[in-house]
């Protein structure tokens, strides 16, 4: 079949926004081509709110017929943590079948080149992008997302996500020339002349592992990045969250076998219920790449086992907070609290834990006890979630049953400042929506060593005394030290205290955040200026986005001839 985009088209469309976004990763300056506010969409294509609505709706029981090689059975059973079975069906495949067609048409997506993959990738994220209100409906009914949050977080941002891994795929790739002239002078002899020609080669079969609560923003930028660098990708979803990344698997395989490549490129890797075949694809020899979001142990497990591919993961941490000393008290108490309650505290970046000096801080409105401070959090959590339409569009639903248990154990590991209460949600009577909860904890205390030391995802958040800001500063070293942290946040007045916590983020590689006050938060990062990780603690080996997370999938090959 002829192409129906030709690459000419696609560069002359996309070029000027990969320029930009070369730009935007260069100066680390805002921007962004995927607009956040919902009533953007509805023109050029792209669906308006009621389309995208009715498009979810009409996926709801249906069977999502990819057209995949080696298709032997039909796989199901998602239910949405908003109480409704989805009901779609997914093509269950034979591994020995759909790898060897997978692989089929790398070579030719290998020799288009850097450029061409790169305004393909534009033009799969180009059409996500149009339906972004469908996949934020998917987002929501398989994460637990509020709908606002899904739509920006699981829609634009995460197409934010997955250009800058096609962006610094690209600079990464033409970092070498395609040809060189090289002559080497000889004396009275006859220069040594060559002529050299260098090619981005993929290492193989990508496998990206999805994960529950984030499965478009965890999901892109390893599937765009191994894509760009000539990579056929095989997508796992997480079992609970198949369909965005079905989708997009779909949109991916309609514009490959448009602009003329196999769409066997990209391919969906469902499951049967219980059959945990992460492990088998992992270990298998034709996977050469895997992309990883979830828990440390299978984390670990990956990193230990996967020996013959290149492994990124981003795991789990135990993200801390210093509270010395504030000049801008209920602006530092706002702030905390929407940190601690977004998404009911089910992302990798929520603080969990608050070092709170036991002599209590300075602040604006005079001192402030620890007891007091606490207390005054727990209040601030309470206003922001006081009416219960405001607090559904913030919370969301938890995800899964191991977080509810979670949240409902805390409040047995020490004094409850702050008790976790259920709120209905009227528009989805079988959601679990909880509020969270705030533990005071003692950091001299062995006992309370095992709760805080521990990562608790989800709503929980531990208030730990320390003796000091250097004490709690030494208790943050260690904490990224041993169990990682994928954010870290201070809040102090004091110049040495502010050099002590960098100088920890700086030799422990944590990403940090200095006395947020206002409408930025520590759980949130953005594409083409923040690194979402670090890749130098324990909580990830690799950081979303830079040239270490591209640069490694691909390897380039020489070939030389005398001129």
């Amino acid at each position: 079949m002829a192409a129906e985009l030709t690459a000419h088209e696609l560069i002359a469309k996309h070029r000027p926004t990969l320029d930009q976004a070369l730009e935007a990763i260069r100066t680390r300056a805002y921007w962004s081509p995927h607009p956040e506010h919902p009533k953007a969409y509805g023109e050029n294509g792209s669906l308006d709110m009621a389309a995208g609505k009715a498009a979810f709706d009409a996926l709801v029981g249906t069977r999502l017929d990819l057209g995949q090689p080696g298709t032997d059975d039909w796989v199901g059973g998602e239910v949405s943590p908003y109480g409704i079975e989805l009901g779609v069906e997914y093509p269950h495949a034979d591994l020995d079948v759909l790898l060897p067609a997978m692989k089929a048409g790398q070579k030719a997506w290998r020799d288009a080149g850097a450029e061409a993959r790169a305004v393909v990738c534009l033009e799969i994220l180009k059409r996500i992008s149009d339906r972004t209100h469908e996949f934020a409906h998917a987002v929501m009914h398989t994460s637990g997302q509020a709908f606002m949050m899904a739509f920006q977080a699981g829609g634009p941002h995460a197409q934010d996500r997955g250009l800058e891994a096609v962006a610094y795929a690209y600079v990464e790739q033409v970092r070498t020339p395609d040809t060189a002239e090289w002559t080497k002078p000889q004396g009275k002899r006859e220069p040594l002349a060559l002529t050299k020609q260098f090619t981005p080669v993929p290492r193989g079969i990508a496998l990206v592992i999805g994960c529950n609560t984030f499965p478009t923003w965890n999901g892109y930028p390893g599937l765009f990045a191994s894509l760009a660098t000539g990579n056929a990708v095989l997508v796992k979803p997480h079992p609970r969250a198949v369909l965005p990344l079905a989708l997009t698997v779909q949109v991916a395989r309609q514009v490959l076998a448009e602009a003329g490549f196999d769409p066997n490129l990209v391919a969906l890797a469902a499951e049967r219920p219980g059959e945990g075949i992460a492990k088998t694809l992992a270990t298998r020899p034709e996977i050469r790449i895997i992309d990883y979001t979830g828990s440390t142990a299978f984390g670990d497990w990956l990193e230990s086992n996967a020996r013959q591919a290149q492994v990124y993961t981003e795991k789990a941490g135990v993200n801390t907070v210093l509270v010395d000393s504030t000049a801008n008290y209920k602006g530092m108490l706002s702030n905390l609290a929407f940190s601690l309650s977004l998404y009911s505290g089910q992302m990798c970046t929520t603080p969990q834990n608050l070092l709170i000096p036991r002599d209590g801080i300075r602040t604006d409105e005079g001192p402030r006890t620890f007891d007091e401070v606490v207390a005054d959090l727990a209040r601030s959590v309470d206003g922001l979630l006081g009416d219960d339409a405001r607090a559904n569009a913030l919370l969301g639903a938890i995800v899964n049953p191991d977080v509810k248990a979670r949240l409902e154990a805390a409040a047995g590991l020490g004094e409850v400042a702050l008790a976790s209460r259920e709120i209905s949600n009227p528009e989805f009577p079988n959601a679990v929506v909880r509020t969270p909860v705030i533990v005071k904890l003692d950091g001299a205390k062995p006992d309370d060593e095992a709760a805080y030391m521990s990562e608790c995802f989800g709503p929980v958040s531990f208030a730990v005394a320390v003796d000091s800001a250097a004490d709690g500063a030494e208790l943050l070293r260690r904490t990224i030290r041993e169990k990682g942290a994928m954010t870290v946040g201070a809040y102090t007045t004091d110049e040495e205290v502010e050099q002590a916590v960098q100088e920890v983020c700086l030799e422990e590689s944590a990403q940090l955040s200095l006395n947020l006050t206002g409408g930025v938060y520590v759980n949130q990062t953005a594409a083409f200026s923040d690194f979402h990780g670090s890749g130098g603690n324990p909580a990830a080996n690799s950081a979303l986005t830079d040239g270490a997370f591209v640069a490694n999938r691909f390897r380039v090959v020489e070939v030389r001839r005398e001129a």
